[in-house]
């Protein structure tokens, strides 16, 4: 997990690449010291477009509410697919087969992220993110609420969908 300028905040090494980000997020949301995540967890909008390519070019601005959810939701995602990007182009040793023991497979891939945010912080890397600005971005959350377990649930579908009409509607005042 990563923040807005990509630094990581919750790294979990050990999973095998195939496994699925929902697999691997209920898994560590259920841990005793796992990560805690604000209640506020927002899906995209299943067949509506969704990756920012969608939308390039005259004419293929946003006409819905959810398809902008959408739109930013995708901006979001792009940021850790960047810092992704960033941290193995940074570092060889995590992009071939390794074959040291996975507990020190373990240590090195945390000292990686470790040193990246570093870097990231002192240098200011997570300026070349294209980060979307905090006035453009959704961020939801409650105070001392958390998520103990993942599903979904018909009140926070109609908080997307409240949310999605929102943003939408200031966007096309803007």
């Amino acid at each position: 997990m990563c923040d807005q300028n990509g630094e990581f905040v919750f790294v979990l090494p050990g999973w095998e690449g195939s496994a699925t980000d929902s697999r691997v997020l209920r898994n560590v949301v259920s841990r005793p010291y796992g990560l805690r995540v604000p209640k506020g967890f927002l899906a995209s909008y299943r067949e509506e477009r969704y990756h920012l390519s969608d939308w390039r070019g005259v004419g293929n601005a946003s006409t819905t509410a959810r398809e902008f959810f959408n739109m930013k939701h995708s901006s979001a995602r792009n940021v850790i697919e960047r810092a992704f990007r960033l941290l193995n182009g940074r570092w060889a040793i995590l992009r071939g087969k390794s074959f040291y023991p996975i507990q020190v497979q373990c240590r090195t891939i945390t000292e990686c992220f470790l040193i990246h945010n570093l870097i990231t912080r002192e240098m200011g890397i997570g300026a070349m993110l294209d980060v979307p600005d905090e006035e453009n971005s959704a961020s939801v959350g409650l105070d001392g609420d958390h998520i103990e377990f993942v599903e979904s649930s018909k009140e926070w579908t109609k908080f997307r969908d409240d949310l999605a009409v929102e943003m939408f509607t200031r966007w096309q005042r803007a």
